[in-house]
């Protein structure tokens, strides 16, 4: 099977051996996304509620990008160094994935790229 790179230059590029997302048959594989501003290529102030809001906007773009939007997330997986924001997280959730809701995990770690608070990956599935 073919992989197809995908990318925007309304996320974040690449900044190492991997591509902002792959497309394989109609499964679409979106990379890692943290709270960095696209244009800036630095992490957005004012802490996490601003980073979850930048990590959505970019998996968006990025979702976009495939041909697709976030409706089309079968799988999200939500990486967090402080699992007490877990609930902002979810609340974010329910303003960018309308329902049915994609499978999840969140993952408390102890520490991500750049010092981010949050990152989130996912994969899409457009027929």
């Amino acid at each position: 099977m073919a992989k197809t790179p995908i990318s925007t230059e309304r996320a974040p590029a690449a900044i190492g051996t991997y591509s902002q997302a792959i497309r394989a048959g109609g499964v679409h594989y979106l990379s890692g996304q943290i709270g960095l501003d696209p244009a800036t290529k630095e992490m957005v102030p004012g802490g996490i509620d601003a980073q979850i809001v930048r990590v959505f906007e970019n998996l968006k773009a990025l979702a976009e990008a495939c041909g697709g939007s976030l409706a089309h997330a079968a799988k999200v997986n939500i990486y967090l160094t402080d699992l007490a924001n877990f609930a902002k997280v979810n609340e974010a959730m329910a303003k960018y994935f309308p329902e049915p809701y994609p499978a999840r995990a969140a993952i408390g770690v102890a520490s991500l790229p750049r010092g981010a608070l949050v990152e989130a990956d996912a994969v899409l599935v457009i027929d």
